[in-house]
């Protein structure tokens, strides 16, 4: 009977969820950094749609964030001139333009949040030339000056109402540059073992690691011999007792990114929150950075004599593609 609580306190499959925590970030100084936050998200955070082999989510997108998930992955492609929101070849009934509409719809009504936004170009063979201008002229004219796109990590103060945009293009400058982050995103799941493994490793790295360094931490799967409901259906369940044996202790667990999240699960995360909230952890004494990549770079291509995200000699920022006055409201 308790191992078939915790269950359902960490999975759950069904339209609505059995959480509602709108305002959990209301309660959090101002001054802590971003990576100094546990951070209940979703992968594939539209996908809804598609089948056991490609669903990943039953509650839409203002169900999620009224639940408390502040960490949105959003897949996009571009098809007749406006991104779509897309899992493989499967459209998930929704465009970037309405997801951006929607989070900020939740942020007047909940101005103490911030909502992390990844965007990616749903599995391209080559980047489709138009992507970024799209994508930037979205931000431009949905984001109503709400969206930081700026490199570095900001601190909570100065994102709250705002989306944080993290994303992975080669040149332009349109958030914070998603492969500079520490990432545990082992997807192709062959054994679920395996997977769980990778995952809570990751997660020790959060707890334990550099409070400068945002990190990531996939708890979601697909595999040949299984699917993302079957990798949550495993994977979630441990990651809830693996996080209960440490609730009560000052943790920093990053970003938990999951398929199908439980109520209990999402309460986990964030009241680790609530030691930083009473004062028992304190923000670091300057904001973090990422490092800036090469301008004409990707992943982790970076200077190869520098590269601290403090260093003085950092390789030069990429071209900025934004107009700042217009999109970032610079604090």
């Amino acid at each position: 009977m308790e191992a078939q609580c915790w269950r359902s306190a960490a999975f759950d499959c069904t339209p609505q969820p059995a959480a509602c925590c709108p305002d959990w970030m209301a309660g959090l100084p101002d001054a802590l950094p971003l990576s100094r936050l546990s951070i209940p998200g979703t992968h594939d955070s539209l996908s809804l749609f598609g089948g056991r082999r490609l669903r990943c989510q039953s509650w839409g997108l203002e169900a999620q964030l009224a639940a408390g998930v502040r960490f949105l992955d959003v897949r996009c492609k571009l098809a007749q001139g406006e991104l779509h929101v897309y899992h493989l070849c499967t459209f998930q009934r929704a465009s970037l333009r309405g997801v951006l509409r929607r989070t900020l719809r939740f942020l007047r009504a909940h101005p103490s949040e911030a909502v992390l936004m990844r965007i990616k170009e749903e599995l391209p063979i080559f980047s489709r030339p138009g992507f970024a201008a799209q994508l930037q002229r979205c931000l431009l004219e949905e984001g109503q000056g709400c969206v930081w796109c700026r490199e570095e990590v900001p601190t909570l103060g100065q994102v709250r109402g705002k989306i944080v945009v993290l994303e992975a293009l080669a040149r332009e400058v349109l958030g914070i540059p998603y492969e500079q982050l520490s990432i545990s995103d082992a997807w192709n799941v062959l054994s679920l073992e395996r997977k769980w493994a990778q995952a809570r490793r990751h997660l020790e790295s959060a707890a334990s690691g550099d409070p400068a360094t945002m990190h990531l931490t996939f708890c979601s799967g697909n595999g040949l011999f299984t699917c993302p409901e079957e990798v949550a259906r495993f994977v979630n369940p441990r990651c809830y007792q693996h996080l209960r044996r440490r609730q009560g202790q000052p943790m920093c667990w990053g970003v938990v990114i999951m398929d199908f999240p439980g109520a209990g699960l999402l309460r986990l995360i964030v009241e680790s929150n609530g030691l930083q909230a009473s004062g028992h952890i304190t923000a670091a004494p300057s904001t973090p950075t990422v490092p800036s990549r090469h301008p004409h770079g990707r992943g982790d291509r970076r200077c190869s004599q520098h590269t601290s995200a403090h260093c003085p000699h950092r390789c030069p920022s990429r071209r900025m593609l934004l107009p700042a006055p217009h999109l970032c409201q610079r604090t």
